[in-house]
């Protein structure tokens, strides 16, 4: 999910491809060894040592997912050195903000809708806002997709599709709770598919089909149910909950993107907000709905592997509802601070961020094979003219 399914879905832009994908193999990689001593010293720091297995290495590919996201907001107007200096920050600020969540909060958060896509996009959608450039318009024409590069992205988008019921599901507890939590996920994303189709034909021109759409937002019922899926969702609430992150979704690349970007000054390349954002927060606030819902006769033996402190009877369901709200909050703190903080470091001037005429384009960072040096250096020409003038 995190090299193929990030990577080939931020493909769509017609001249960073390779960016696209060789920054997410680079950011992940970096991210995996990071955030595994950033959470190692946090959760299973003993004796000197730290101890890692199969749940820390799937935790910091967690991570690596939160950095990816926030990667989408600020893609094609960043280069390397700053995307790892956003990775080193935001990595140690994930693993705190999980480490309040789901240690001292003890919040239930399975899939990631909070720690996850709501700390990731957020943090992302203020380092966009502090990343700013309003000379944007100068790359503008390279902003947009072309026939082949938005079938690529679907290859990210399908990827993602297939495996988010066992990201979602990792690291719940094995047996009934495991199979719900998969199927919960499974039942969202088909009914997320289902409504953004429907409303992408409703507010598409001549009533045709959006690939940017389908590409993401057909994946929003993954998100969704990120907190939920593991507690007594059931198949109806999941595709209930799935259909409406769609619809959400949809309309958010639809209306609201353009609002974001004209109003508040937010250039979300991706569309992270209508993906990750807002879909998140709704997770999480579906999460207070189901998590104050439980009860023992609904859960059975399973309310301990749930809600092992409603079991317990250390905490009551409206108790345990409450946290998980402030959860949500304390998720957006943590990450509107990261990310102004963070915004405010890439501003360094020595990090070498490509001009504004020089943004979404491959060759600043890349060989090109077939772009001759003459070409390479035509547009930086034309910068260089446009600086003196």
């Amino acid at each position: 999910m995190v090299f193929v399914g990030f990577g080939f879905l931020m493909v769509f832009l017609q001249r960073y491809g390779f960016s696209s994908v060789g920054f997410t193999f680079l950011l992940a990689a970096f991210a995996l060894q990071w955030s595994t001593l950033v959470q190692g010293f946090l959760h299973s720091f003993h004796s000197g040592h730290i101890h890692v297995g199969v749940e820390s290495m799937i935790n910091a590919d967690f991570c690596a997912g939160a950095v990816l996201i926030s990667f989408g907001a600020v893609l094609g107007k960043t280069g390397p050195a700053q995307l790892l200096l956003m990775a080193l920050l935001e990595v140690v600020l994930f693993g705190i903000n999980e480490f309040v969540l789901l240690h001292l909060l003890g919040v239930r958060d399975a899939g990631g809708s909070m720690t996850i896509h709501t700390f990731g996009a957020y943090f992302g959608l203020v380092l966009s806002r502090v990343l700013y450039r309003p000379q944007l318009e100068k790359s503008k024409h390279r902003q947009g997709s072309v026939y082949h590069s938005d079938l690529f992205a679907m290859i990210g988008t399908i990827f993602l599709w297939i495996f988010w019921p066992s990201f979602n599901s990792a690291l719940t507890a094995l047996g009934a709770g495991q199979h719900r939590t998969a199927l919960n996920t499974y039942y969202s994303l088909a009914a997320s598919t289902l409504g953004t189709f429907a409303l992408s034909a409703l507010v598409g021109e001549d009533g045709r089909l959006d690939m940017v759409h389908i590409q993401n937002a057909a994946l929003a019922g993954g998100v969704v149910v990120g907190t939920s899926s593991e507690m007594m969702l059931t198949p109806f609430g999941a595709l209930a909950a799935g259909f409406l992150a769609g619809t959400v979704s949809t309309l958010g690349y639809k209306f609201f993107t353009p609002i974001l970007e004209s109003k508040f000054k937010v250039q979300d390349t991706c569309g992270v907000h209508n993906l990750h954002g807002m879909p998140g927060v709704l997770g999480a606030l579906l999460g207070v709905l189901v998590a104050g819902l439980a009860t023992h006769e609904a859960y059975g033996d399973g309310l301990e592997s749930v809600f092992p402190l409603i079991a317990e009877g250390q905490r009551s369901a409206t108790s345990q509802a409450m946290l998980q709200l402030f959860g949500l909050f304390v998720t957006l703190m943590f990450a509107s601070v990261g990310g102004g903080l963070g915004g405010l470091l890439l501003k360094l001037p020595f990090l070498d961020s490509p001009p504004d005429s020089q943004c979404y384009e491959d060759q600043v960072h890349w060989q090109v094979p077939g772009e001759h040096e003459d070409e390479a250096q035509g547009p930086l020409r034309v910068e260089e003219a446009d600086t003196q003038a």
